[in-house]
C-alpha cells in the first residue's frame, strides 16, 4: 500500500488497551483518565480481523501497544493469532516491562520476535516517583527474562525529561557498550492531558550528543525508522534518538495507528481519527476503507503552531 505521496505504508501499531498499570508523570495524570467504556473497547476477534485486512492489503510489520498491553485479558492468544499469520515479518510490543518476567516465555513461545521496553531511570527512587510506585526491580527482572527467552533485540525508549534523568544519559548510554542492546532517546511529546506538563519539562535530544563524546553515526538502514542511530567506539549496541519535536520525520513515515476502541490515526500527531470499528461490527467490508485511510494519510505533522493533539497516550499506543 502506497499513499499519496508515494510512502509504502507497512507498519500497523495496535494499541490493545487503555489500561496501565503504572500511573508515569507524562503519560497520565495523577488521579488516572477517564476510561474508555468496555463496549467501547475493540474485542481480540476484531483486533485479529482488522489486522489479517491489513496485512492482506501488504502490511508486514506489527506492533502491540497499550496502555500496558500485558494487563489485556487473553493477550497471549491475540499474539499467538497474529504470531501465525505469514507475511508478519516483524512482529513486535512495547511494554513497560513489569510483568515480562510471567508472560516473556509464553509471548516468545506465541510468536512475538522482539520488544521495546520504556525505561526512563536507572534509580530506584527515581523510578517510583516518576512511575508513582512503580518497582525498578520488575522492570529489571522482566529484561534479563526476556533476554533469557530470546525476544530480542532490546530496544529501551528512554524519554528525556528536564531536571529528572538528564545527569543519567551516560549510565543508559554505557550500557550498549558491552550488551546488544538498543538505548533510545526520547523527545518528550505534548500530547492528551499532559501537553502542558511535557512542554514545561522537555529538553532537547541534542544534550546527548553535547554530553556523550565519541558518539559515531551509523548508517541508515532503514530509512522509515525515526530514530537516528550512534555507537560508542567498540560498543556492541547503538544509542538512537527519536526527535519528533526538534526534527521531523515524516518523510519516510510508514506507519499507521489502531487505537484500542477501534480508531484508525495516520498521523500520531493529529487529532484526524477515522472509525473502524462501526462499519466492522455493521459487517461491511473494511478493505476498501483502508485503502482510502492510507491514501489519504497526510505529508506531514505540525507541532510549531501548537497545534497538539487532545488524546491521551495511553488510548493512542505511540
Amino acid at each position: 500500500m502506497r499513499d499519496s505521496y508515494g510512502r509504502r505504508i507497512n507498519y500497523l501499531r495496535i494499541s490493545v488497551t487503555d489500561l496501565c498499570n503504572l500511573r508515569c508523570k507524562y503519560c497520565m495524570p495523577e488521579k488516572g483518565i477517564e476510561k474508555i467504556d468496555y463496549n467501547e473497547i475493540l474485542k481480540l476477534e476484531e483486533i485479529q480481523s482488522i489486522t489479517e485486512s491489513f496485512v492482506n492489503l501488504g502490511v508486514d510489520k506489527i506492533r502491540i501497544t497499550g496502555g500496558e498491553p500485558l494487563v489485556r485479558r487473553n493477550i497471549l492468544k491475540l499474539i499467538e493469532d497474529i504470531g501465525k499469520l505469514t507475511k508478519v515479518r516483524d512482529f513486535a510490543m512495547t511494554t513497560n516491562g513489569t510483568l515480562l518476567k510471567k508472560y516473556a516465555k509464553n509471548l516468545k513461545s506465541a510468536g512475538l520476535n522482539r520488544l521495546n521496553i520504556s525505561l526512563d531511570t536507572l534509580d530506584k527512587n527515581k523510578y517510583a516517583k516518576i512511575t508513582r510506585n512503580g518497582r525498578l526491580s520488575d522492570v529489571l527482572e522482566g529484561i534479563e527474562e526476556a533476554k533469557k527467552v530470546g525476544l530480542g533485540p532490546i530496544k529501551l525508549n528512554v524519554v528525556l525529561m528536564k531536571d529528572f534523568n538528564e545527569d543519567e544519559i551516560e549510565n543508559f548510554v554505557n550500557l550498549t557498550k558491552d550488551e546488544e542492546i538498543d538505548v533510545r532517546f526520547i523527545e518528550l511529546m505534548p500530547i492528551g492531558a499532559l501537553k502542558y506538563w511535557s512542554l514545561n519539562n522537555y529538553i532537547s535530544n541534542e544534550t546527548v550528543l553535547k554530553n556523550i563524546e565519541g558518539l559515531v553515526e551509523t548508517e541508515t538502514v532503514d530509512i522509515s525508522s525515526p530514530a537516528r542511530y550512534y555507537k560508542l567506539p567498540g560498543g556492541k549496541g547503538r544509542v538512537g534518538l527519536i526527535n519528533p519535536i526538534s526534527c521531523k520525520f515524516c518523510e519516510n513515515c510508514n506507519r499507521i495507528r489502531l487505537t484500542a476502541d477501534g480508531k484508525i490515526k495516520p498521523c500520531l500527531h493529529s487529532n484526524d481519527e477515522i472509525d473502524l470499528k462501526t462499519p466492522l461490527r455493521q459487517g461491511k467490508d473494511i478493505n476498501g476503507l483502508i485503502g482510502d485511510i492510507i491514501k489519504n494519510k497526510p505529508k506531514e505533522h505540525n507541532l510549531e503552531d501548537g497545534d497538539y493533539i487532545n488524546r491521551n497516550m495511553t488510548a493512542i499506543g505511540g
